[in-house]
């Protein structure tokens, strides 16, 4: 019988689909894309992280995947500030259309002035 140990996926494969998997998003949809279970997606990842020598760094998660959440963050905070700005804005305009409105037969408040 064979002693050596029979990978299901070639190391090549399992390699290319580690370094997609640091940079994905959306892990189960990229289990789903290769036919392998998410789990072992994960075990792939781990073992990768645990034979890396102490000397490579170790890559960040994923930059592209920092910079789409800080981007959907940014888009959440332009969206909140927009209502903000509407409220304020039909505020002022109830504000003016009071001031504007308020001797009741259409014509301009007179003033008096002083000083003739």
């Amino acid at each position: 019988m064979n002693n050596k140990r029979r990978w299901r996926y070639p190391e090549s494969f399992r390699q290319t689909e580690i370094e997609r998997f640091k940079c994905c998003e959306n892990v189960e949809w990229l289990a789903k894309e290769l036919g392998v279970p998410r789990q072992t997606l994960y075990r792939w990842h781990g073992e990768s992280q645990r034979t890396a020598s102490e000397d490579e760094p170790i890559p960040e998660k994923s930059r592209e995947s920092r910079l789409r959440r800080e981007v959907r963050e940014l888009k959440r905070l332009i969206a909140k500030q927009a209502l903000e700005v509407d409220f304020f804005r039909g505020a002022l305009q109830k504000i003016a259309a009071g001031r504007r409105g308020t001797s009741g037969s259409g014509e301009l408040a007179s003033t008096t002035t002083s000083g003739t």
